[in-house]
């Protein structure tokens, strides 16, 4: 039983700390305003209502009892109840109301027809209490005569219901709007923090960032900004070593290109060629993951225009692009255009045709890349993305790589809060699903 409570609980309650953390202040206050409010209004404020209409109905029995003792001084009756007591006292013989003119739902008239029920039976009364602002109106049967009653509203109800509610609610809302707004400023700091780790996970460099707030959440972002740093300090001694050994390896590559160019033995000199040459592009693929690594800024970047730039530079011909949305997305341009760049070429190497399409979503654009050749085999996915991974056996053995591609592409994406799939595509060939963010 507690276990379904606690999953409808998490159901209904919300997600956000600021909203949580809301309910637990302003939930206890308004419990407590509600239960102040039923304890005033039920042994209180009703309670004094009942004596005051009771004692002016009281009253009302006493002038109709007098008058009926004494008729011939009703002019003094009439009048020093108007001075004293602020009633105006009228004696007529006119036809007794049918209409009721009580209201259902208001306290006063349910306390003031219960009093005069009780005193002068159940259809000798009747009164208005919405008919004049500040006064009531009472006309009640006497043998053959009306006696008619305008009183002051203030002897039949001791306060106004308006104002009790107001100054009830009034110290709630104050307090829930204070709230709010020191709630606020508690939340911001965690929510910059979300933001920034959010920013890091993506790839961006975080160099405006600044604890604040609590104690607590100042050391947590405290300790956030000093990993960062260590982290991007990791990353670009890892970078420039990797682009260091590369660039300083190509050095003797090509001594050893112009030396073999000399040689008189053309098949030797050919064959050493084609070896280096492989070396060569490996250095080249080293280079390239290294520079995925590297700190680029978050930019607005246009896919339209992305993926024709890189069709126009590479083999426009065998390259169809199906999406025609205007899509920007917010990202690293070089990361994203080195990625979509890699898969692109590796479709042209291994097959005839490239099939681009992309198309917006849910807060996410979906971008599907097919080409034409022989394909990878299901149960390689996974192995493909891993750095140095080569699969010669489906996609051709005299092509060279080092296997840094598609883990490049996985990298990219995945600092971008994307996600890669590969499939069948419908040319027979690769198909590379990425959805990414915007």
């Amino acid at each position: 039983m507690f276990s379904g409570l606690n999953k409808f609980l998490k159901i209904i309650l919300p997600k956000r700390l600021f909203y949580r953390a809301l309910i637990i202040v302003a939930a206890p206050t308004i419990i407590l305003q509600i239960i102040i409010t039923i304890v005033f209004y039920d042994s209180i404020w009703i309670k004094a209502n009942k004596n005051t209409t009771r004692a002016l109905v009281a009253q009302l029995k006493t002038i109709e009892q007098v008058y009926q003792n004494d008729k011939k001084n009703l002019d003094f009756l009439t009048d020093s109840y108007k001075n004293n007591f602020n009633f105006e006292i009228g004696i007529n013989q006119n036809s007794f109301p049918t209409s009721t003119g009580e209201r259902k739902f208001s306290p006063m008239d349910r306390s003031l027809r219960r009093e005069l029920k009780s005193v002068f039976g159940n259809s000798n009364y009747w009164f208005n209490t919405s008919k004049f602002k500040n006064a009531v109106e009472i006309k009640i049967k006497s043998k053959n005569e009306i006696i008619e009653f305008l009183v002051p509203k203030e002897m039949v109800s001791a306060s106004s219901v308006r104002l009790f509610l107001l100054w009830t609610t009034l110290p709630s809302v104050v307090l829930i709007i204070i709230a709010l707004i020191f709630l606020k400023n508690q939340t911001r700091p965690l929510v910059r923090l979300a933001k920034a780790a959010e920013r890091f996970g993506k790839g961006d460099y975080v160099n405006d960032f600044r604890p604040s707030g609590a104690q607590e959440i100042r050391k947590a972002a405290y300790e956030f900004d000093r990993m960062a740093k260590r982290i991007n300090r990791h990353l670009n001694q890892r970078s420039e070593m990797l682009s260091g050994i590369s660039h300083d390896l190509r050095t003797p590559l090509t001594r050893l290109k112009l030396q073999l160019a000399m040689l008189k033995q053309k098949d030797l000199s050919q064959n050493m060629s084609k070896d280096i040459d492989e070396m060569e592009k490996m250095l080249n693929d080293y280079l390239q993951y290294a520079k995925t690594q590297s700190q680029e800024n978050t930019t607005n970047v246009n896919l339209n225009e992305m993926f024709l730039e890189i069709s126009m530079s590479t083999k426009p011909e065998r390259i169809k692009i199906l999406g025609h949305d205007q899509i920007i997305i917010n990202g690293r341009s070089l990361a994203l255009k080195r990625c979509f760049e890699n898969l692109i070429q590796n479709g042209l190497t291994y097959g005839k045709n490239v099939n681009i399409n992309f198309k917006k979503g849910n807060n996410r654009v979906s971008i599907s890349i097919e080409d034409d050749g022989p394909g990878i085999p299901e149960d390689q996915y996974k192995n493909v993305f891993k750095p140095f991974f080569r699969l010669d056996k489906s996609r051709s053995l005299n092509k060279s790589g080092v296997g840094l591609g598609l883990a490049i592409v996985e990298d990219v994406i995945n600092s971008h809060g994307g996600n890669i799939q590969l499939g069948k595509s419908k040319l027979n060939g690769l198909l590379v699903r990425i959805s990414l963010p915007f």
